[in-house]
């Protein structure tokens, strides 16, 4: 089968960042699926492994966690899908990535494609869309409700770096099926404009202090942050502008440790969501990823959700995905990069 692989961690612009491979077919065993991949889409995660991982046997390594497509083959201890089905995963970060024609996944963490999306379509939505899930349901603990209510809570959430793939995803889920008041943060008119459509009720400038613009909104404090990037540059701003018992839930690497304790005093709460927690470590309720990915598939085919694709650099192959790392690296990206077919 065709992949895209690599042996060395190498700068995205060296010719053996990702090459153009030939791979043995996987064989689907136990609770695997075989799915043939028709689409992928490429997370900041895909840029980190490629420059720190490398198989430690010499051979190519293939990385990629988003992808949608049919599933050909299942094991013997399958009992969800079926050879037809159309699915679309995040997959584990401990196996063979999507970046590849064929690739197993355990059926826990597979959901049904949403009917309504095409499959590059598809593939921008599940790496962020569990994501998010897990950090506004799991980890801060915000409220749901039936998504045709329009009753309002007092739940107010900052979503600091909300132009991202997970920001887009996580305003919508907080539009879609809570009460909460969104904040979101962008810094150009570009970001700003793309929140906005994902339904950010307002938007402020994380290139500026926050509290000051959250204060002209005539909101003196906020009950939850979404802090997505830049975690280590806002940390010590965050106690004064959450309320007490607040709690924030992160999900980037920041440099340098977090002064936790200045927490305290308000009884804050600090959340990591790490989306890959439940694969690789096995989870009892593993399958939650793939009863939610179903739940996002029905919202999206209700039209209370949209993709967050945002550009589709075309084919599969080494160079559409070299591009796609380097505009991720650049940090220009808006939505979620997709590729398609082979």
């Amino acid at each position: 089968m065709k992949a895209i692989g690599y042996k060395e961690s190498l700068p995205i612009n060296d010719a053996a960042s990702l090459i153009d491979i030939e791979l043995p077919q996987p064989i689907a065993k136990g609770r695997d699926l075989l799915v043939k991949i028709k689409a992928i889409a490429v997370n900041p995660v895909d840029s980190k492994i490629r420059q720190k991982a490398v198989n430690e046997d010499g051979s190519y390594k293939v990385i990629g966690w988003d992808a949608a497509g049919e599933v050909i083959a299942v094991g013997e201890a399958v009992t969800k899908f079926k050879p037809g089905d159309v699915v679309y995963y995040a997959g584990d970060l401990t196996r063979q990535g999507s970046n590849a024609e064929y690739q197993l996944v355990d059926e826990r963490i597979v959901g049904g494609k949403p009917k309504s999306l095409s499959f590059a379509e598809a593939a921008a939505l599940p790496l962020t869309t569990i994501t998010a899930w897990e950090l506004l349901f799991e980890h801060l603990a915000i409220r749901q409700q039936g998504a045709n209510s329009t009753d309002k809570s007092d739940e107010v959430i900052l979503v600091v770096g909300a132009a991202g793939g997970v920001g887009s995803i996580l305003i919508q889920l907080a539009k879609a099926i809570t009460g909460a008041t969104v904040i979101a943060t962008a810094s150009r008119a570009g970001t700003q404009t793309w929140v906005k459509s994902q339904g950010a009720d307002h938007v402020i400038d994380h290139s500026k202090p926050l509290l000051p613009q959250l204060e002209a909104l005539g909101i003196k404090q906020v009950t939850h942050i979404a802090s997505l990037n830049g975690t280590g540059s806002y940390f010590d701003s965050y106690p004064e502008m959450l309320a007490t018992f607040g709690k924030i839930a992160m999900i980037d690497d920041p440099a340098t440790p977090l002064d936790v304790m200045k927490l305290k005093t308000k009884s804050q709460s600090l959340h990591i969501e790490f989306m890959f927690a439940r694969s690789m470590y096995q989870a009892a309720d593993m399958d939650e990823q793939g009863k939610l990915l179903s739940r996002v598939a029905d919202l999206v085919d209700q039209a209370y959700i949209k993709t967050t694709s945002g550009k589709n650099l075309g084919t599969i192959n080494a160079n559409n995905l070299k591009a796609a790392h380097a505009e991720l690296e650049s940090g220009t990206a808006i939505g979620k990069i997709v590729l398609e077919g082979f």
